[in-house]
């Protein structure tokens, strides 16, 4: 995936029978997703129009011209789409705050040094944030597993929780 377009949202189940789609929105105001320039991962560009809190019409920007998504089988056919985003076209971080997707291929490295791993993934399932190693582990993405962040240094501090310490390689769980 090209690096510069930053996953901001998908496209859910159908919502009625006039083309509208239910619209998982990944920004803190799900709202102001309608007002960035959103693409497909074809390059497509899509526009949203609210109709009610998490129900947008689509619009789509083919090579044919532009196509309103008129009904519940065209909308059907959008379902899990992903809606990114420029990364130019985004605000800069604040000091402590990531794009996830900045965290991707960061080295997963010990306080002491033990290399554990590449992130390969991050996990948001509305509970909390997690991120994966290139070993399958997954770790909670909290202040107190991931102190350390060096964006330019590509490396992020990991301390695993004693429950999963054993799992990583390098690290063993702490018998109390």
């Amino acid at each position: 995936m090209d690096q510069s377009l930053i996953l901001m949202g998908v496209i859910g189940k159908p919502h009625g029978v006039r083309g509208a789609v239910h619209v998982h929105a990944y920004t803190a105001n799900p709202a102001s997703l309608a007002d960035f320039a959103l693409r497909d991962q074809r390059g497509r560009t899509i526009d949203l129009a609210w109709i009610t809190e998490g129900v947008a019409r689509i619009t789509l920007h083919e090579p044919t011209g532009k196509r309103v998504v008129a009904d519940r089988d065209a909308a059907a056919k959008l379902v899990n789409l992903q809606l990114f985003v420029e990364r130019s076209a985004l605000p800069p971080a604040d000091d402590d705050e990531y794009y996830l997707a900045d965290l991707i291929g960061l080295a997963a490295i010990g306080a002491d040094g033990t290399i554990h791993g590449t992130i390969t993934a991050v996990h948001d399932y509305g509970a909390g944030a997690s991120i994966e190693l290139d070993d399958g582990s997954l770790l909670p993405f909290t202040r107190a597993v991931v102190p350390e962040i060096d964006l330019a240094a590509k490396r992020a501090i990991v301390v695993p929780p004693v429950e999963v310490a054993g799992e990583i390689p390098g690290q063993s769980a702490v018998q109390e």
